[in-house]
């Protein structure tokens, strides 16, 4: 099983993908029934994922990421083809880097090519999204795009909003990384807008005065969770939104669930609680990964809070273990670690990839599913637990038939 994260000697059963939630798979079935790996170095075990409290102690810490899950995924046209838009990551500016795909008529999306620069997508409510720059240099996957509102006819918008903060155009500001509408409701029953101007138009339909329409109300009233061929049919939002999630004033959240957080329920977190665990929140708000080229993680908002910091150090300087649960929590807290393994309170952007080469400052564990073998996540897994023990556990995961994808089992790595 060498070359792990290249992706070389393994692959993934088409058989082992988790095609529903794990509620849905039988009747008096919850969200936390699945299946829990542990790895300690090469020892491996098997267990319930209920049976998580037993396997921590008193003292020690869970890093928990309260961004919501956004109905990310909505329908437009460029031209006569039909599109289906992922919005992504929102900027400084107001633009957002979105990837446009085709459906392929499964209810489901396939890669197609984005651009050129100055195409137009008609959305939902006269909205029209124009197509501007690629985000990266050598890609073409994800674009700088603008949403214009429908009374902005000129297609002439102001830059520099009250949208957010974003890695393109200067900076963050300090408290931005909050969450959204995390209430579960279906994505197509209305909600209030944020802040604007209301049209006299659409009911409900808001639109700032910059001419910048309101992406997160335009994806509350006609969006829907971002949806990949694996999975068996549309879930509703709720279905994507784990515990800790948050709601937040500014519409900010994931285009994708930060799903290893998903089988906990609040009747686990009060067992661990009561066993002396302790729960310390941050954010990331995830974008759209690639499913398909598996690209290293894009810059994306985070913020750490003074008091989860201090829970930080606090239990690595009282013997308890840090562990992060799922990979936007490593991004998030080593992104806050200062070389002295402090960590400090920060808001705004994070670019860090974490390696074995950079290696963990702060995390002693991981709890996270289970990743396909293109994906740089797996180099942060050898980051936190070393290459034999990601390789051995693998292994046995393969070996014992557990599930892949955001519905799936889950792995944890204990240093």
């Amino acid at each position: 099983m060498r070359a792990l994260a290249r992706g070389r000697a393994w692959s993934v059963p088409e058989e082992l993908s988790a095609r529903v939630p794990a509620e849905r798979r039988g009747p008096g079935l919850g969200r936390d029934a699945v299946r829990l790996l542990v790895s300690r170095g090469t020892e491996v075990t098997h267990h319930a994922f209920p049976e998580l409290p037993g396997l921590l102690r008193a003292g020690d810490l869970l890093l928990v990421n309260t961004s919501p899950t956004l109905a990310a995924a909505a329908d437009g046209r460029l031209g006569s083809d039909r599109v289906v838009v992922h919005f992504s990551t929102r900027g400084e500016d107001g633009r957002w880097a979105v990837e446009l795909r085709a459906p392929d008529g499964r209810g489901t999306t396939r890669p197609r090519a984005g651009g050129p620069a100055g195409a137009v997508v008609e959305l939902a409510e006269g909205v029209r999204l124009v197509l501007e720059e690629p985000l990266a240099a050598g890609s073409e996957r994800l674009w700088w795009a603008r949403a214009v509102a429908p009374w902005a006819r000129d297609g002439r918008v102001r830059g520099g909003n009250a949208l957010g903060g974003g890695p393109h155009d200067g900076g963050a500001r300090d408290g931005e990384a909050t969450g959204a509408d995390a209430t579960g409701t279906d994505a197509r029953d209305g909600g209030t807008a944020d802040a604007g101007t209301r049209d006299g138009g659409a009911a409900g339909r808001v639109v700032h005065p910059s001419g910048v329409a309101d992406v997160p109300g335009l994806l509350r009233r006609h969006g829907r969770p971002i949806r990949y061929a694996y999975t068996e049919r549309d879930q509703p939002l709720s279905a994507y939104q784990t515990v800790f999630a948050l709601p937040g004033a500014d519409g900010a959240g994931s285009a994708e669930m930060p799903s290893a957080a998903r089988p906990f329920t609040p009747r686990l977190v009060a067992e661990l609680v009561s066993r002396g665990v302790q729960f310390a929140p941050l954010t990331l708000h995830t974008g759209v990964a690639s499913a398909e080229a598996h690209e290293p993680p894009y810059p994306e908002r985070f913020a750490v809070p003074e008091a989860s910091a201090r829970l930080v150090n606090a239990a690595r300087a009282g013997g308890g273990r840090v562990v992060a649960v799922g990979t936007t929590a490593v991004r998030a807290v080593e992104s806050a670690a200062g070389a002295d393994g402090i960590v400090r309170a920060c808001a705004g952007w994070t670019d860090l990839v974490v390696t074995p080469g950079r290696g963990v400052r702060v995390v002693d564990g991981l709890l996270t599913g289970l990743h396909e073998p293109e994906a740089s996540h797996l180099l942060m897994l050898e980051a936190v637990a070393g290459r034999e023990a990601v390789e051995r556990g693998y292994e046995e995961a393969l070996a014992g038939r557990y599930l892949w994808h955001e519905f799936g089992d889950t792995h944890l790595l204990l240093r």
